[in-house]
């Protein structure tokens, strides 16, 4: 489904309207989801989220990477989902312009590895003292995806959207204490369609 939404861009404030397109599918072993995904065609912003037909609770999941296998697991990670990986300093929270997305083990590094580069050329850019720092980080990447380092990738969600799809990883409830400083990533209107 498509529609406009009588909102502005939040971020260059187009009055033109959103478009919200609306995708409703089966995911599996996660079951029914709403994918919703607003669109500014002024400037290309762009924000999706996965929504679980069943209420959630808040949640964590983990799980050990150890070797190649793990690259091919099964992640959704919700726009509310902070994802740690502890041993190597790595950790994305969810911002204002935070996406859902479905992806595997192997897809998130490539995320983290990403952002490690961009930092790099900048830091070259600048000469700067973090170009050591990132090129470390790299090859602590890289070994991961070889499976010769060993990590805890976490997914910590206070909305209980996100999950690792693996016989090996594991869930549990958030605490009150980790529900209290976990961002919650961008908050996407609700609208009812059916008005006038």
């Amino acid at each position: 489904m498509e529609s406009i939404i009588e909102q502005s861009c939040p971020i260059c404030f187009a009055d033109k309207g959103l478009k919200l397109f609306v995708h409703i599918s089966e995911i599996p072993y996660f079951g029914e989801h709403t994918q919703m995904t607003m669109l500014c065609e002024e400037c290309g912003w762009k924000n999706t989220d996965f929504i679980p037909a069943e209420g959630k609770k808040p949640g964590a999941w983990s799980i050990i990477i150890s070797n190649i296998s793990h690259m091919s697991t099964r992640v959704v990670r919700s726009s509310s989902c902070t994802i740690k990986i502890d041993e190597i300093g790595l950790e994305v929270e969810p911002g204002g312009n935070s996406s859902g997305y479905i992806s595997n083990i192997e897809g998130v590094l490539n995320r983290f590895k990403g952002i490690v580069e961009m930092i790099l050329r900048q830091a070259k850019r600048d000469k700067d003292d973090n170009i050591q720092k990132c090129l470390i980080l790299l090859d602590k990447i890289n070994e991961i995806k070889n499976g010769k380092r060993e990590v805890e990738m976490i997914l910590l969600d206070p909305m209980g959207h996100s999950q690792i799809l693996h016989e090996d990883a594991k869930s549990r409830d958030l605490d009150e204490t980790e529900m209290a400083e976990l961002p919650t990533g961008p908050s996407i209107p609700v609208f009812d369609l059916n008005e006038d």
